[in-house]
């Protein structure tokens, strides 16, 4: 609720202790010379609710007078209040006349209490929320595409200074010796050697990614910080390790007949 301002709470006092002050004399007085002399209060009101005001005293009189109906009832109904105006911003100070009706009572002697002060303006909060999240288009395709276009030129020139590490044609009749399966698929070949074939070509690497397809279900951290993901980061750790190490093996320490030698001693035999 919005808080009465200072000055208006201070018009609407002295407006109230000026009419206590002026209560007794009006009392007094004729109610046709009452009507005719308005007080500095009743300067401060809009015509339209001093017009409805007087209209309800005289229409609360004649009640009265006939047999204090409805009238009677609404000119005994004393306290002070203050009437909220039709117009933001605007506060009307309407004190009752002791036994009186209230100077600012509208229709049957009903008057109004003051509930707030309304602000002219939108109330309607603008001010947005701030998110840590943006379009998937232009903003994360527009880098992507830039960056695919960067690696195809890279490659194209790549390729035309340097020639493919290709061999010499197949020989049928001639088959080397250590025969290894390409980079990608010398960790499975290094793994057949020390397990039986079931195990190493189903077993584990099955494991594996059934390992790494649950991965998002057991880490369900959102944090996008490495220093927050330490079981992510230490599974894919463990993983590409895991595959490095075997990689390396199979390509500089295996010898004719995928026996296991040192590099240093009898050379390197893996070709890209």
């Amino acid at each position: 609720m919005t808080e009465i301002p200072e000055h208006l709470r201070k018009r609407a006092e002295a407006a109230r202790q000026k009419a206590a002050a002026e209560a007794a004399p009006k009392d007094e007085a004729p109610a046709a010379s009452e009507a005719s002399t308005p007080s500095e209060a009743e300067s401060r009101i809009p015509a339209h609710l001093l017009e409805r005001s007087r209209a309800a005293k005289a229409q609360a009189g004649g009640g009265g007078a006939a047999g204090g109906g409805s009238g009677g009832d609404a000119s005994a109904s004393g306290g002070g209040s203050v009437a909220v105006a039709d117009r933001p911003g605007a506060v009307i100070a309407a004190p009752t006349a002791t036994g009186g009706v209230p100077l600012g009572a509208g229709p049957g002697g009903h008057t109004q209490r003051l509930l707030t002060v309304v602000k002219s303006g939108s109330i309607q909060e603008v001010k947005a929320t701030p998110v840590d999240k943006v379009h998937t288009w232009p903003h994360l395709l527009s880098i992507e595409f830039v960056a695919s276009l960067l690696c195809t030129a890279f490659l194209t020139i790549f390729s035309v200074f340097v020639n493919a590490p290709l061999l010499q044609l197949a020989n049928p009749n001639r088959t080397p010796n250590p025969s290894k399966a390409p980079w990608y698929f010398l960790g499975l070949q290094e793994l057949l050697t020390m397990f039986h074939p079931m195990v190493a070509g189903v077993t584990i690497p099955g494991m594996g990614l059934f390992v790494l397809m649950l991965a998002p279900f057991m880490d369900k951290n959102p944090s996008n910080k490495p220093e927050d993901r330490k079981f992510a980061i230490s599974l894919f750790t463990i993983f590409v390790m895991f595959w490095a190490v075997l990689v390396i093996i199979g390509s500089f320490f295996r010898g004719p007949g995928f026996n296991f030698t040192f590099p240093w001693r009898d050379g390197i035999f893996f070709d890209l």
